[in-house]
């Protein structure tokens, strides 16, 4: 990945993203010396995107394996109720 420090974009403009996504695929902003941001093309990020949904859908299914799941509507909104409370 290539950083471009936030005065590099604020002189050179989005031309410096475009140069580092082109040849990294990625370009991390960095502030004051740290990373604050990471910029993907719109392609990569919607396959991270995707594999986010793949991955949530698995761990349903694997939950509806393991019984941990329910129909009563009453009982979710208690379950979380009783879990905002916790947070």
């Amino acid at each position: 990945m290539k950083y471009v420090t936030a005065n590099e974009l604020k002189r050179n403009g989005i031309s410096v993203v475009n140069e580092a996504i082109a040849e990294y695929g990625e370009a991390g902003i960095s502030v004051r010396g740290k990373r604050e941001f990471v910029v993907l093309d719109n392609e990569t990020y919607e396959h991270l995107r995707e594999c986010e949904i793949l991955a949530a859908a698995a761990e349903v299914r694997e939950d509806i394996k393991a019984g941990r799941y329910h129909t009563n509507t009453e009982k979710h909104l208690a379950d979380l109720k009783a879990y905002l409370k916790e947070s």
